[in-house]
């Protein structure tokens, strides 16, 4: 054999070795798929989905990551779209992802959950709340964010007990999150004997509202709950106000985004929210707090802790259970309880959480919300 054939030879066996390293490296990792909307009109909640996640990751790995082995993130847009949902979801099982935080939004997390059950991949959403989700006897799907069942009547009973209004319209986007649970809230209404004088939905996308207002005008509404997201609610408020409906607003935690306010300016001034507690003022988690923060990223956002928490809790149940085989981890998560910075977290057999509160916030422009919830 000449030298030169020798080097090549050499040269050869270091590039086979560096490739083996590389493929024991990336067999050493844990992929933690993160999939939510990082495009279309609900993007922003995506992004804190996204910044929650990504920092538990961060946070873990620096610790030690999990048995030894670092945790990596693998990031999936489906746009809030339930057929981009279905394709990301097909994505994350030939990817060979096995853990997934996410999705957001409930159409889209539906069916990509009906993927995941099947492939045997644990999804644990920070932000859908549809009761639909868990109630079809799945082990592999959970959620670190409490129900429309529950957010729907924490709305109904504040604005009846202690809003009081005379005249009540609850609206929808006809979309399985908003219309779920604007019908809640209406039944809750219901039961509680306020009458709800006008139930409809509009078409989520619409940039104009006039018929609606017109109709909530001549009904006298002083009152008006909407179901859905905020680029609508903005745009609601924003006429209501031009036309002169007097009427105080209520949304829930979809409409609880700055950009609100950013598209109705002074008309999003006293709009009521219901949201997951402000995580983010919890001393306890002043480290994370800060840290994301020193990121340049929001840690405000209704959805980043409970983002975090979803980690923490792959995390602790791969602990727990020993292995990383998904049913093994299931049951642990099933069984056990977790500290994370959302709480003590313990699961029905649903995998929805035992024990999750919604808070009433009041809205302002231009200045923090302020809680507004009965003590």
């Amino acid at each position: 054999m000449s030298k030169a054939t020798k080097q090549i030879s050499k040269l050869f066996a270091a590039m086979v070795l560096a490739g083996v390293a590389s493929h024991s490296f990336a067999a050493d990792t844990i992929k933690i798929g993160i999939a939510g909307p990082k495009t279309g009109p609900v993007t922003q909640y995506g992004d804190m989905q996204f910044i929650g996640a990504k920092q538990a990751i961060k946070d873990i790995n620096a610790a030690g990551g999990v048995d030894g082995k670092m945790l990596e993130a693998k990031e999936y847009d489906d746009a809030c779209d339930p057929k981009q949902a279905v394709a990301v979801a097909n994505k994350v099982v030939n990817d060979g992802v096995k853990f997934v935080i996410g999705h957001l939004c409930s159409s889209s997390t539906q069916p990509a959950s009906d993927i995941y059950e099947d492939e045997g991949v644990i999804m644990i959403t920070p932000a859908a709340t549809s009761p639909e989700i868990t109630t079809r006897g799945y082990k592999l799907i959970f959620r670190t964010i409490g129900l429309d069942s529950a957010q729907g009547p924490a709305a109904g009973n504040y604005i009846a007990d202690h809003v009081k209004p005379k005249v009540v319209a609850v609206l929808h986007d006809k979309q399985q999150y908003g219309e779920g649970i604007a019908t809640a809230v209406k039944s809750t209404l219901e039961k509680k004997g306020t009458k709800v004088a006008v139930f409809e939905g509009l078409n989520a996308g619409d940039k104009d509202f006039s018929s609606i207002i017109q109709k909530l005008k001549q009904n006298n509404v002083d009152f008006v709950y909407y179901g859905g997201y905020h680029p609508e609610l903005g745009l609601i408020l924003r006429q209501a106000q031009e036309k002169g409906l007097n009427a105080k607003f209520m949304g829930p935690e979809g409409v609880g985004n700055d950009s609100i306010s950013q598209i109705a300016q002074n008309a999003s001034e006293g709009l009521l929210v219901t949201l997951p507690k402000s995580f983010d003022t919890d001393p306890e988690n002043k480290k994370i707090v800060d840290a994301i923060k020193a990121d340049g990223k929001d840690p405000s956002g209704p959805f980043v802790f409970p983002a975090y928490s979803a980690v923490e809790l792959i995390a602790q149940g791969i602990k727990k259970a020993g292995s990383q085989d998904t049913d093994k981890v299931a049951a642990a998560i099933h069984a056990g309880t977790f500290k994370t910075p959302t709480g003590e977290l313990s699961y029905d057999e649903k995998g929805d959480l035992k024990d999750f509160k919604f808070v009433v916030y009041e809205w302002h422009f231009g200045k923090p919300k302020t809680e507004v919830s009965p003590q």
